[in-house]
């Protein structure tokens, strides 16, 4: 199983000193990997007295493909990952080209995880359908796959059109890591399709097992490899003490997740050492 750390991006502060110490502490440490949410704007609250959404204008998000560029040049190892990006109310183009650039920088260590969100005002604001955002990524999904295999392209869609053009640079490779998030029956099946890998959002028990093995079992039925699948949840620190974190871990590795990553936030941390001293209480117990 790989390790790693969720980015804590709405605690550590705007200082990029402390940016830098956090991250360069995490590869040190041995985590596989960094983990960033993504949020373009965040809802004004006066104006929406029943805003009922995680979060608002008052939690910082640092934009996760600069932050990454950052990340490339300051690190030698360390895996980057999107945990996830909206991709729906973004260009594909654009997301092709930004990517690529990220996997050139860092010699091949970025992964794309992507999901469909639930901000439908973020929508309205950058000009995109969150009626449609479903069935949009899925198109997105196979643009993207195009964009970063070939120098050109011809391709024809309902959201998007490319007429004989393409991106330069592409990824190392010719592609990139294309993970999903979510947890509804209908992004099962899709993730199931199309994905390389699965983000769960949910935490231990026997109601995310039996989703586990929803997912294998359309895994199954869409003639995919389940070895060559990925799985990495989330464990939530928040207040809870290390061992716990640990237990967990165990739990997942448990139900054949191959990486996992630690969530630091929502735990009364505030600024880059709170959290580099969590990951690394963290890291004694997991990775010694």
């Amino acid at each position: 199983m790989r390790v790693g750390v969720i980015f804590p991006t709405s605690e550590i502060g705007t200082d990029p000193v402390g940016i830098r110490d956090y991250v360069q502490a995490a590869e040190e440490l041995g985590f596989s990997h960094i983990i960033a949410f993504d949020h373009v704007l965040g809802a004004g609250l006066e104006s929406r007295p029943d805003w009922r959404g995680p979060y608002s204008y008052t939690h910082p998000f640092h934009e996760p493909f600069v932050l990454f560029g950052y990340i490339a040049g300051i690190t030698e190892r360390i895996e980057m990952a999107t945990g996830v990006l909206i991709l729906p109310q973004r260009q594909t183009a654009l997301v092709a080209k930004q990517t690529a650039q990220i996997d050139v920088l860092s010699g091949g260590r970025l992964r794309l995880g992507v999901g469909i969100g639930w901000n439908d005002v973020e929508y309205e604001c950058l000009g995109e359908d969150f009626h449609t955002r479903g069935r949009r990524v899925e198109e997105q999904a196979e643009l993207l796959r195009k964009l970063w295999a070939d120098d050109l392209i011809t391709f024809e869609g309902k959201w998007d059109r490319i007429p004989d053009a393409g991106i330069n640079p592409r990824p190392l490779a010719g592609k990139i890591p294309l993970w999903f998030g979510g947890n509804a029956d209908v992004a099962l099946r899709r993730i199931a399709r199309l994905a390389d890998g699965w983000f769960p959002l949910f935490g231990p028990g026997d109601k995310g097992a039996a989703r586990i093995a929803r997912m294998r079992d359309y895994l199954e039925e869409a003639g995919r490899d389940l070895a060559n699948f990925g799985i990495d949840p989330m464990i939530q620190g928040e207040r809870r003490v290390p061992a716990d974190w640990a237990k967990e871990l165990d739990w997942w590795r448990g139900q054949g997740a191959t990486h996992a990553s630690l969530n630091t936030m929502a735990g009364g941390r505030k600024g880059p050492q709170a959290h580099i001293d969590a990951i690394r209480e963290f890291a004694g117990l997991v990775l010694n």
